[in-house]
């Protein structure tokens, strides 16, 4: 298994992970990555990247299974309204490509925002900055190498 720059930056700052991956599967959705891995998509987080009217950047992760309440992010990093990044713009502006983007190593540290879910699981599984690889560890872990605030920003089930 190849190591990816978001593995090479844990490793630097001596930050313990798990690395999971699933290359040569045909799987980018979330919700099959955390079938593959065989984990519960509560674990399982996406990362998505966002635009404010403020024409600033957030990061949002979520559950794999769960929708961004856009109204609910927008409130919870201070904007009137907020969208998705589109598709095309995610590799000038973060560096990582849509399916494989983590919010460990983009070119710039955005506000960063996850879902408060994340605080009922020992570990979250997420983007490993490649499609084909997650990583695995607990917030306090995460916490050392990504600022980031926790907020009921999901949809309702």
């Amino acid at each position: 298994m190849e190591k990816t720059n978001v593995m090479r930056i844990l490793e630097q700052k001596k930050i313990p992970y798990t690395s999971h991956c699933y290359v040569d599967t045909g799987v980018i959705s979330g919700t099959d990555v955390a079938a593959v891995l065989g984990e519960d998509p509560n674990r399982v987080f996406k990362t998505l990247v966002t635009i404010g009217n403020s024409n600033n950047h957030y990061v949002f992760m979520i559950p794999v299974h769960r929708e961004l309440d856009l109204k609910k992010a927008a409130k919870s990093v201070g904007e009137k309204n907020i969208g998705m990044l589109k598709a095309k713009d995610l590799l000038g502006l973060t560096g990582y490509i849509h399916g494989g983007c983590s919010p460990i190593g983009m070119k710039k540290q955005f506000k960063t925002v996850i879902d408060r879910s994340a605080m009922n699981v020992n570990t979250i599984i997420f983007s490993g900055g490649k499609i084909g690889y997650q990583v695995e560890m607990p917030l306090d872990a995460l916490k050392r190498v990504l600022r980031f605030e926790l907020e009921d920003i999901a949809a309702s089930d």
